[in-house]
């Protein structure tokens, strides 16, 4: 590993601009690039979903498509957020996975996001996206992350201890870094 980048994507489930889980993810990629060497490849369903949303099959998608795809399924890391719709992610994300391959995201570490109108939707992460990323055998980082309208000021993340959270759950990914990096030292000496 050395000083190779980690190549981390970023999935922004939102499907409206402006987006509080856009806010949410740039806070968390702000405080990832201070912790870790990373490339960040940011994928928006705001720009990526009319290009797959009704497409029925993985080979009828666009290039375009086909390369976010391939970016998800390559990723060292996969941070996966969206905004809470009717006590679940939004259908335009899930849809999006519905493509990726099952067994593309298999022990690759994921970084679980989510906000909402109110804290009674925290539970999305351990009730809906868990699940979600479980079926891919991802290993989900222990702490997700969960903001609510009243941790933003002009959709940018303000709430102190949500930003303390943030580096709490990037923990496991800079101990992982740093543990690679130091394995690949102790075999280069």
């Amino acid at each position: 590993m050395g000083n190779t980048p980690l190549n981390v994507v970023a999935v922004c489930g939102s499907v409206q601009t402006p987006s509080r889980t856009l806010a949410l993810l740039h806070a968390v990629l702000a405080r990832l690039q201070q912790v870790a060497p990373v490339r960040i490849r940011l994928l928006q369903l705001t720009e990526l979903g009319p290009q797959f949303a009704g497409v029925l099959r993985r080979e009828q998608l666009p290039a375009s498509a086909q390369e976010a795809l391939a970016a998800i399924e390559s990723a060292d890391v996969l941070i996966a957020a969206s905004p809470v719709y009717r006590a679940s992610y939004t259908g335009l994300f899930k849809h999006l996975f519905d493509f990726v391959h099952h067994q593309a995201l298999r022990n690759t570490p994921v970084l679980l996001a989510a906000t909402g109108g109110s804290e009674r939707h925290a539970l999305v992460i351990d009730h809906q996206l868990r699940p979600l990323f479980g079926f891919f055998q991802a290993h989900t980082l222990p702490v997700g992350l969960y903001a609510s309208e009243a941790d933003f000021t002009d959709y940018r993340l303000t709430h102190p201890d949500i930003l303390e959270r943030i580096d709490r759950a990037l923990e496991p990914l800079a101990e992982r870094f740093a543990t690679l990096g130091a394995n690949v030292a102790n075999q280069v000496a």
